[in-house]
């Protein structure tokens, strides 16, 4: 009796270390996928930056072309976020509208300089 226990045992030792193996091939295998999707999502945004830029570029060359300070805009803009974004971090982000004024804002901007 002793030895068909010790092989049972053996058996059952065997059965989950094949299963081990097979959790530890899948999880390589998901770790490559993610791997690749993170370089794939890192490439786009890179693309998409450079796309932002250049719209900015051509944005801020269309703004002077009407005498637009496409700058100051930008500027006001960017004092607009960073004043909504310290207003809701000091309501401990319970308003969740508080970051809604900020491109309304800078829409404000926007029109109140192109009728100057």
């Amino acid at each position: 009796m002793g030895l068909g226990s010790t092989a049972k045992k053996i058996q059952m030792v065997s059965d989950r270390a094949e299963q081990m193996y097979k959790q530890v091939q899948e999880l390589q295998q998901r770790i490559v996928s993610l791997e690749e999707e993170v370089d794939d999502t890192h490439q786009t945004v890179n693309k998409i930056d450079h796309q932002l830029a250049d719209q900015r570029e051509l944005l801020l060359a269309i703004a002077d072309e009407h005498g637009i300070d496409g700058e100051q805009i930008l500027a006001d803009a960017a004092i607009d976020e960073a004043e909504a974004d310290e207003t809701e971090s000091e309501g401990d982000g319970a308003d969740t509208g508080a970051g809604s004024p900020a491109p309304d804002a800078a829409n404000d901007d926007v029109t109140t300089t192109e009728t100057e």
